[in-house]
């Protein structure tokens, strides 16, 4: 028996800051609002049917709403149709966003590897840009591990 083979996109999330609204419109991101947004996408672009095909194994695997990378899950056949949808997504809620694959992987070993990485690079820049305000602030550095430690414990 063969298993199911799937493939794991590793995506940063750029928000636009000249959207038009205040500082306080920008959306936060989660699991949910981006789902929702790639669904939306995958209907309004492919139909029901595809998106009812792309739906077996789709899945917002994880979310970071601070360095705003995410890893979605799609199936072997269909992360072509996925990711085509996932560059169509103009808006999460009122705020525009663009998505930027960074790695496509076949295995949740290799995107977690791929995460920790692009996490890793992120959070050293935040520590130059942030300088000497981030040795007071402990809440940043315990973003960072639970961060970490939730990319490292993904699994199927």
């Amino acid at each position: 028996m063969v298993g199911f083979k799937n493939r794991y996109l590793v995506m940063e999330v750029f928000l636009s800051p000249d959207n038009g609204f205040g500082i306080d419109d920008l959306i936060i991101l989660t699991q949910f609002n981006v789902s929702k947004a790639i669904k939306d996408s995958l209907l309004e672009n492919f139909g029901e049917c595809g998106l009812a095909s792309s739906l077996i194994s789709f899945q917002v695997k994880y979310v970071n709403s601070i360095t705003k990378l995410c890893v979605i899950r799609a199936s072997r056949e269909e992360h072509n149709k996925v990711w085509a949808a996932i560059t169509l997504v103009r808006r999460i809620g009122n705020c525009p966003v663009l998505f930027n694959l960074l790695d496509l992987s076949g295995s949740i070993k290799a995107c977690r590897n791929a995460a920790v990485k692009c996490e890793e690079m992120k959070f050293e820049h935040y520590k130059l840009v942030l300088g000497d305000r981030l040795k007071d602030d402990n809440d940043i550095n315990q973003q960072l591990k639970n961060s970490l430690e939730k990319i490292r414990t993904l699994e199927h």
